[in-house]
Protein backbone atom coordinates (compact mmCIF):
# COMPACT_ATOMS: atom_id res chain seq x y z
CA UNK A 1 0.00 0.00 0.00
CA UNK A 2 2.84 2.26 0.79
CA UNK A 3 4.19 1.92 -2.46
CA UNK A 4 1.18 2.53 -3.76
CA UNK A 5 1.44 6.15 -2.29
CA UNK A 6 5.32 6.50 -2.78
CA UNK A 7 3.84 6.11 -6.94
CA UNK A 8 1.60 8.99 -6.55
CA UNK A 9 3.99 11.18 -4.67
CA UNK A 10 6.18 10.46 -7.43
CA UNK A 11 3.74 11.37 -10.35
CA UNK A 12 3.32 14.30 -8.22
CA UNK A 13 6.88 15.61 -8.28
CA UNK A 14 6.69 14.97 -11.94
CA UNK A 15 3.77 17.45 -12.68
CA UNK A 16 4.51 19.83 -10.50
CA UNK A 17 7.88 20.70 -12.81
CA UNK A 18 7.70 23.66 -15.06
CA UNK A 19 5.25 22.68 -18.32
CA UNK A 20 6.96 21.47 -20.88
CA UNK A 21 6.34 23.15 -24.72
CA UNK A 22 4.88 20.83 -27.00
CA UNK A 23 5.00 21.25 -30.59
CA UNK A 24 1.67 22.10 -32.66
CA UNK A 25 1.65 18.60 -34.52
CA UNK A 26 1.24 17.11 -30.52
CA UNK A 27 -1.31 18.95 -29.99
CA UNK A 28 -3.39 20.49 -32.74
CA UNK A 29 -4.32 18.88 -36.22
CA UNK A 30 -5.45 20.65 -39.24
CA UNK A 31 -9.42 20.87 -39.62
CA UNK A 32 -10.57 18.71 -42.95
CA UNK A 33 -7.36 16.30 -42.62
CA UNK A 34 -9.14 13.05 -41.28
CA UNK A 35 -9.35 9.50 -41.46
CA UNK A 36 -12.81 7.82 -42.39
CA UNK A 37 -13.86 4.74 -41.25
CA UNK A 38 -15.12 1.61 -43.95
CA UNK A 39 -17.11 -0.78 -42.89
CA UNK A 40 -18.26 -4.24 -45.58
CA UNK A 41 -19.72 -7.54 -45.04
CA UNK A 42 -18.07 -10.39 -46.32
CA UNK A 43 -17.41 -14.66 -46.10
CA UNK A 44 -14.27 -16.60 -44.60
CA UNK A 45 -13.31 -19.75 -46.52
CA UNK A 46 -10.70 -22.13 -45.72
CA UNK A 47 -11.90 -23.11 -41.96
CA UNK A 48 -11.09 -26.61 -40.26
CA UNK A 49 -14.73 -26.86 -39.45
CA UNK A 50 -15.17 -23.91 -37.02
CA UNK A 51 -17.04 -21.84 -39.27
CA UNK A 52 -20.94 -20.62 -38.66
CA UNK A 53 -23.10 -23.55 -37.81
CA UNK A 54 -25.85 -23.30 -41.08
CA UNK A 55 -28.88 -24.68 -39.21
CA UNK A 56 -28.34 -21.35 -37.12
CA UNK A 57 -27.10 -19.17 -39.75
CA UNK A 58 -29.37 -19.11 -42.57
CA UNK A 59 -28.08 -15.40 -43.82
CA UNK A 60 -24.04 -17.36 -44.47
CA UNK A 61 -26.28 -19.95 -46.38
CA UNK A 62 -28.22 -17.04 -48.56
CA UNK A 63 -24.64 -15.23 -48.65
CA UNK A 64 -22.72 -17.90 -50.13
CA UNK A 65 -25.63 -18.85 -52.60
CA UNK A 66 -25.57 -15.16 -53.89
CA UNK A 67 -21.63 -15.77 -54.57
CA UNK A 68 -22.46 -18.60 -56.32
CA UNK A 69 -24.85 -16.85 -58.66
CA UNK A 70 -22.71 -14.39 -60.03
CA UNK A 71 -20.25 -17.82 -61.08
CA UNK A 72 -23.37 -19.40 -62.66
CA UNK A 73 -24.18 -21.68 -60.42
CA UNK A 74 -27.46 -21.98 -59.55
CA UNK A 75 -28.10 -24.48 -55.69
CA UNK A 76 -30.81 -26.67 -56.20
CA UNK A 77 -33.93 -25.35 -53.55
CA UNK A 78 -34.29 -27.04 -50.72
CA UNK A 79 -30.55 -28.80 -50.83
CA UNK A 80 -29.52 -29.14 -47.43
CA UNK A 81 -26.32 -27.49 -46.90
CA UNK A 82 -23.52 -28.07 -44.16
CA UNK A 83 -20.86 -25.78 -44.59
CA UNK A 84 -18.65 -25.85 -41.49
CA UNK A 85 -15.86 -24.03 -43.37
CA UNK A 86 -17.55 -21.07 -44.01
CA UNK A 87 -18.37 -17.97 -41.58
CA UNK A 88 -20.00 -14.94 -42.18
CA UNK A 89 -17.84 -11.80 -41.16
CA UNK A 90 -17.76 -8.10 -40.86
CA UNK A 91 -15.04 -5.97 -42.11
CA UNK A 92 -13.64 -2.86 -40.93
CA UNK A 93 -10.78 -0.50 -41.67
CA UNK A 94 -9.58 2.77 -41.46
CA UNK A 95 -8.81 5.63 -44.70
CA UNK A 96 -6.03 7.48 -44.03
CA UNK A 97 -6.91 10.94 -45.12
CA UNK A 98 -4.74 11.87 -48.41
CA UNK A 99 -5.21 8.17 -49.36
CA UNK A 100 -4.33 7.39 -53.24
CA UNK A 101 -5.85 4.48 -55.19
CA UNK A 102 -3.86 1.37 -55.18
CA UNK A 103 -2.36 1.66 -51.76
CA UNK A 104 -2.97 -0.24 -49.01
CA UNK A 105 -4.48 -0.41 -45.85
CA UNK A 106 -4.82 -2.78 -42.76
CA UNK A 107 -8.13 -4.41 -42.05
CA UNK A 108 -9.35 -6.26 -38.65
CA UNK A 109 -12.17 -8.92 -39.51
CA UNK A 110 -14.56 -10.06 -36.71
CA UNK A 111 -17.59 -12.93 -36.62
CA UNK A 112 -20.95 -11.68 -36.51
CA UNK A 113 -22.47 -15.49 -35.97
CA UNK A 114 -21.38 -18.55 -34.06
CA UNK A 115 -18.11 -19.28 -35.93
CA UNK A 116 -15.73 -21.10 -33.22
CA UNK A 117 -12.76 -19.82 -34.67
CA UNK A 118 -11.55 -18.09 -37.79
CA UNK A 119 -7.87 -19.16 -37.54
CA UNK A 120 -6.76 -20.72 -40.47
CA UNK A 121 -8.85 -18.73 -42.77
CA UNK A 122 -9.27 -16.70 -46.14
CA UNK A 123 -11.03 -13.58 -46.47
CA UNK A 124 -12.98 -13.31 -50.23
CA UNK A 125 -13.32 -9.84 -52.02
CA UNK A 126 -15.34 -7.65 -50.06
CA UNK A 127 -16.27 -4.24 -50.88
CA UNK A 128 -15.62 -1.74 -47.94
CA UNK A 129 -18.16 1.66 -47.71
CA UNK A 130 -18.47 4.94 -46.08
CA UNK A 131 -20.82 6.19 -44.55
CA UNK A 132 -22.08 7.64 -47.95
CA UNK A 133 -22.40 4.08 -49.08
CA UNK A 134 -19.53 4.40 -51.74
CA UNK A 135 -17.06 1.60 -52.05
CA UNK A 136 -13.80 3.34 -51.18
CA UNK A 137 -11.51 -0.11 -50.73
CA UNK A 138 -11.93 -3.66 -51.36
CA UNK A 139 -10.91 -6.23 -48.74
CA UNK A 140 -8.92 -9.69 -49.86
CA UNK A 141 -6.47 -11.62 -48.06
CA UNK A 142 -5.34 -14.45 -45.56
CA UNK A 143 -6.19 -13.67 -41.54
CA UNK A 144 -3.49 -13.53 -38.75
CA UNK A 145 -5.84 -14.69 -35.62
CA UNK A 146 -4.06 -14.65 -32.27
CA UNK A 147 -6.78 -16.52 -30.35
CA UNK A 148 -6.78 -20.38 -30.21
CA UNK A 149 -9.85 -22.39 -29.36
CA UNK A 150 -9.93 -26.04 -28.58
CA UNK A 151 -12.68 -28.74 -27.35
CA UNK A 152 -13.05 -32.13 -26.40
CA UNK A 153 -15.21 -35.18 -26.84
CA UNK A 154 -16.25 -35.09 -23.25
CA UNK A 155 -17.45 -31.62 -23.41
CA UNK A 156 -14.03 -29.51 -21.78
CA UNK A 157 -12.78 -26.69 -23.66
CA UNK A 158 -9.90 -23.93 -23.82
CA UNK A 159 -10.26 -20.50 -25.24
CA UNK A 160 -6.93 -18.95 -25.66
CA UNK A 161 -7.86 -14.85 -26.40
CA UNK A 162 -10.35 -14.42 -28.82
CA UNK A 163 -10.17 -16.71 -32.15
CA UNK A 164 -13.32 -15.16 -33.36
CA UNK A 165 -11.52 -12.08 -35.08
CA UNK A 166 -8.68 -11.23 -36.65
CA UNK A 167 -6.18 -8.69 -38.92
CA UNK A 168 -5.11 -8.75 -42.21
CA UNK A 169 -2.09 -6.33 -42.45
CA UNK A 170 -2.32 -4.69 -46.29
CA UNK A 171 -5.41 -6.27 -46.59
CA UNK A 172 -7.56 -3.66 -48.02
CA UNK A 173 -6.75 -1.59 -51.53
CA UNK A 174 -7.98 1.57 -51.73
CA UNK A 175 -10.06 2.49 -55.09
CA UNK A 176 -11.64 6.01 -54.54
CA UNK A 177 -9.82 8.99 -53.06
CA UNK A 178 -11.97 11.34 -50.16
CA UNK A 179 -11.60 14.88 -51.25
CA UNK A 180 -10.82 17.31 -48.56
CA UNK A 181 -10.38 21.25 -49.05
CA UNK A 182 -6.39 21.24 -48.11
CA UNK A 183 -5.20 22.46 -51.19
CA UNK A 184 -8.55 25.27 -51.99
CA UNK A 185 -6.66 27.92 -51.07
CA UNK A 186 -8.69 28.80 -47.56
CA UNK A 187 -6.88 29.74 -44.49
CA UNK A 188 -5.32 26.75 -42.35
CA UNK A 189 -7.34 26.28 -39.43
CA UNK A 190 -5.65 24.29 -36.29
CA UNK A 191 -8.07 22.25 -34.11
CA UNK A 192 -6.51 21.85 -30.67
CA UNK A 193 -6.80 17.78 -29.43
CA UNK A 194 -8.30 19.74 -26.30
CA UNK A 195 -10.17 22.75 -25.89
CA UNK A 196 -8.58 25.29 -23.71
CA UNK A 197 -8.49 29.17 -24.43
CA UNK A 198 -5.44 29.85 -22.85
CA UNK A 199 -3.59 27.23 -24.99
CA UNK A 200 -5.18 28.59 -28.25
CA UNK A 201 -3.87 31.81 -27.61
CA UNK A 202 -0.75 30.47 -26.58
CA UNK A 203 -0.74 28.76 -30.65
CA UNK A 204 -1.47 31.92 -32.17
CA UNK A 205 1.14 34.11 -30.22
CA UNK A 206 3.68 31.43 -31.08
CA UNK A 207 2.71 31.68 -34.92
CA UNK A 208 2.85 35.14 -35.02
CA UNK A 209 6.16 35.65 -33.13
CA UNK A 210 7.56 33.50 -35.83
CA UNK A 211 5.71 34.85 -39.49
CA UNK A 212 4.40 38.20 -37.76
CA UNK A 213 1.73 40.12 -36.13
CA UNK A 214 -2.10 38.84 -37.37
CA UNK A 215 -1.05 35.72 -39.38
CA UNK A 216 -2.59 33.74 -36.40
CA UNK A 217 -5.81 34.31 -34.87
CA UNK A 218 -7.98 32.27 -32.36
CA UNK A 219 -11.43 31.97 -32.90
CA UNK A 220 -12.51 29.68 -29.76
CA UNK A 221 -11.11 27.70 -27.43
CA UNK A 222 -10.49 25.23 -29.92
CA UNK A 223 -9.73 26.38 -33.89
CA UNK A 224 -7.21 28.79 -34.49
CA UNK A 225 -7.16 30.29 -38.10
CA UNK A 226 -4.07 30.96 -40.01
CA UNK A 227 -3.44 32.97 -43.30
CA UNK A 228 -1.35 30.40 -45.64
CA UNK A 229 -0.09 30.15 -49.08
CA UNK A 230 -2.77 29.52 -52.36
CA UNK A 231 -0.29 27.51 -53.73
CA UNK A 232 -0.36 23.89 -53.16
CA UNK A 233 3.26 23.08 -53.06
CA UNK A 234 3.99 26.13 -50.62
CA UNK A 235 0.74 24.94 -48.52
CA UNK A 236 2.60 21.82 -47.52
CA UNK A 237 5.84 23.40 -46.77
CA UNK A 238 4.42 26.12 -44.76
CA UNK A 239 2.42 23.71 -42.69
CA UNK A 240 5.34 21.51 -42.38
CA UNK A 241 7.00 24.55 -40.47
CA UNK A 242 3.80 25.77 -38.65
CA UNK A 243 3.24 21.90 -36.79
CA UNK A 244 7.27 21.69 -35.50
CA UNK A 245 6.40 25.58 -33.49
CA UNK A 246 6.61 24.74 -30.37
CA UNK A 247 3.68 25.89 -27.45
CA UNK A 248 3.58 26.18 -23.88
CA UNK A 249 -0.04 24.95 -23.58
CA UNK A 250 -2.24 25.59 -20.52
CA UNK A 251 -2.45 24.20 -17.58
CA UNK A 252 -5.52 21.59 -17.32
CA UNK A 253 -8.47 22.43 -15.09
CA UNK A 254 -7.91 20.75 -11.32
CA UNK A 255 -9.40 17.52 -11.15
CA UNK A 256 -9.53 14.11 -9.75
CA UNK A 257 -10.43 10.86 -11.62
CA UNK A 258 -11.43 8.00 -9.25
CA UNK A 259 -12.49 4.38 -11.21
CA UNK A 260 -14.64 2.84 -8.57
CA UNK A 261 -14.18 -0.34 -10.80
CA UNK A 262 -10.40 -1.19 -10.05
CA UNK A 263 -9.58 1.70 -7.49
CA UNK A 264 -7.56 3.97 -9.76
CA UNK A 265 -7.27 7.29 -8.26
CA UNK A 266 -5.43 10.16 -10.57
CA UNK A 267 -5.04 13.85 -8.51
CA UNK A 268 -4.10 16.70 -11.15
CA UNK A 269 -1.77 19.06 -9.98
CA UNK A 270 -3.85 22.19 -9.32
CA UNK A 271 -5.92 20.45 -6.86
CA UNK A 272 -6.10 22.68 -3.67
CA UNK A 273 -8.24 21.83 -0.54
CA UNK A 274 -9.81 24.48 1.73
CA UNK A 275 -8.70 24.15 5.68
CA UNK A 276 -10.67 21.53 7.52
CA UNK A 277 -9.55 18.25 9.45
CA UNK A 278 -10.70 14.85 8.43
CA UNK A 279 -10.88 11.62 10.48
CA UNK A 280 -11.57 8.10 8.78
CA UNK A 281 -12.59 4.74 10.72
CA UNK A 282 -14.21 1.82 10.40
CA UNK A 283 -17.03 -0.07 12.23
CA UNK A 284 -17.06 -3.98 13.01
CA UNK A 285 -20.11 -5.81 14.71
CA UNK A 286 -19.42 -9.24 15.46
CA UNK A 287 -21.73 -11.98 16.84
CA UNK A 288 -21.14 -15.11 18.04
CA UNK A 289 -23.76 -17.67 18.63
CA UNK A 290 -23.48 -20.33 21.00
CA UNK A 291 -25.79 -22.89 22.96
CA UNK A 292 -26.46 -24.28 26.56
CA UNK A 293 -27.53 -27.24 27.67
CA UNK A 294 -30.06 -26.49 30.67
CA UNK A 295 -30.38 -29.71 32.77
CA UNK A 296 -33.20 -29.45 35.56
CA UNK A 297 -33.49 -31.53 38.90
CA UNK A 298 -34.81 -35.10 38.21
CA UNK A 299 -37.10 -35.15 41.38
CA UNK A 300 -38.58 -31.91 39.87
CA UNK A 301 -40.05 -33.16 37.10
CA UNK A 302 -38.28 -31.24 34.39
CA UNK A 303 -37.17 -31.27 31.03
CA UNK A 304 -33.46 -31.02 29.82
CA UNK A 305 -33.64 -28.07 26.98
CA UNK A 306 -31.02 -26.35 25.00
CA UNK A 307 -30.98 -22.33 25.41
CA UNK A 308 -29.14 -20.38 23.30
CA UNK A 309 -26.81 -17.55 23.52
CA UNK A 310 -25.73 -14.46 21.89
CA UNK A 311 -22.42 -12.97 22.37
CA UNK A 312 -22.04 -9.63 20.46
CA UNK A 313 -19.08 -7.34 20.17
CA UNK A 314 -18.50 -4.36 18.48
CA UNK A 315 -14.98 -2.68 17.68
CA UNK A 316 -14.42 0.26 16.18
CA UNK A 317 -10.38 1.65 15.06
CA UNK A 318 -9.97 4.53 15.36
CA UNK A 319 -7.56 6.59 13.10
CA UNK A 320 -6.11 9.62 13.97
CA UNK A 321 -7.63 13.28 12.55
CA UNK A 322 -5.28 14.76 10.35
CA UNK A 323 -6.13 18.64 8.92
CA UNK A 324 -5.97 20.68 5.73
CA UNK A 325 -3.89 23.90 6.09
CA UNK A 326 -5.08 26.52 4.11
CA UNK A 327 -4.24 25.61 -0.30
CA UNK A 328 -3.22 22.36 0.88
CA UNK A 329 -1.95 21.08 -2.45
CA UNK A 330 -1.93 17.07 -4.03
CA UNK A 331 1.61 16.58 -2.15
CA UNK A 332 -0.24 17.66 1.19
CA UNK A 333 -2.95 15.39 0.27
CA UNK A 334 -0.74 12.14 -0.41
CA UNK A 335 0.91 12.42 2.24
CA UNK A 336 -1.70 13.11 4.91
CA UNK A 337 -3.65 10.25 3.88
CA UNK A 338 -1.12 8.11 3.59
CA UNK A 339 -0.21 8.71 7.49
CA UNK A 340 -3.20 7.23 8.56
CA UNK A 341 -3.22 3.79 6.25
CA UNK A 342 -5.90 4.87 3.97
CA UNK A 343 -6.09 2.22 1.06
CA UNK A 344 -7.63 3.46 -1.88
CA UNK A 345 -10.87 2.68 -1.41
CA UNK A 346 -10.52 4.73 1.82
CA UNK A 347 -8.80 7.65 -0.15
CA UNK A 348 -12.37 7.84 -2.52
CA UNK A 349 -14.68 7.92 0.26
CA UNK A 350 -12.70 10.90 1.62
CA UNK A 351 -12.15 12.95 -1.72
CA UNK A 352 -15.96 12.32 -2.34
CA UNK A 353 -16.43 13.68 1.26
CA UNK A 354 -14.22 17.06 0.91
CA UNK A 355 -15.93 18.04 -2.47
CA UNK A 356 -19.65 17.14 -0.56
CA UNK A 357 -18.21 19.58 1.96
CA UNK A 358 -17.11 22.17 -0.62
CA UNK A 359 -13.27 21.73 0.61
CA UNK A 360 -12.13 20.14 -2.94
CA UNK A 361 -11.41 22.50 -5.17
CA UNK A 362 -11.69 20.50 -7.74
CA UNK A 363 -13.71 18.80 -10.44
CA UNK A 364 -14.46 15.22 -9.17
CA UNK A 365 -14.95 12.99 -12.02
CA UNK A 366 -16.39 9.16 -11.64
CA UNK A 367 -15.75 6.91 -14.59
Amino acid sequence: MRKFYCLMISLLLAMSATVQAERIKDIASVAGVRSNQLIGYGLVVGLDGTGDQTTQSPFTVQSFNSMLKQFGITVPEGARMQMKNIAAVMVQAELPAFAKPGQTIDITVSSISNAKSLRGGSLLMTPLKGLDGKVYAVAQGNLIVGGLSASGNDGSKITVNIPSAGRVPGGAMVERIVETNFAGGQPIVFNLHRADFTTANQLAKSINAMLGPDVARPLDAVSIMVNSPVNPAQRVDFVSMLENIEVTPGEEVAKVIINSRTGTIVVGKNVRVSPVAVTHGSLTVSIAESLNVTQPNALAGGQTVVVPSSNIKAEEKTNPMFKFSPGANLDDIVRSVNNVGASPSDLMAILEALKESGALKAELVVI
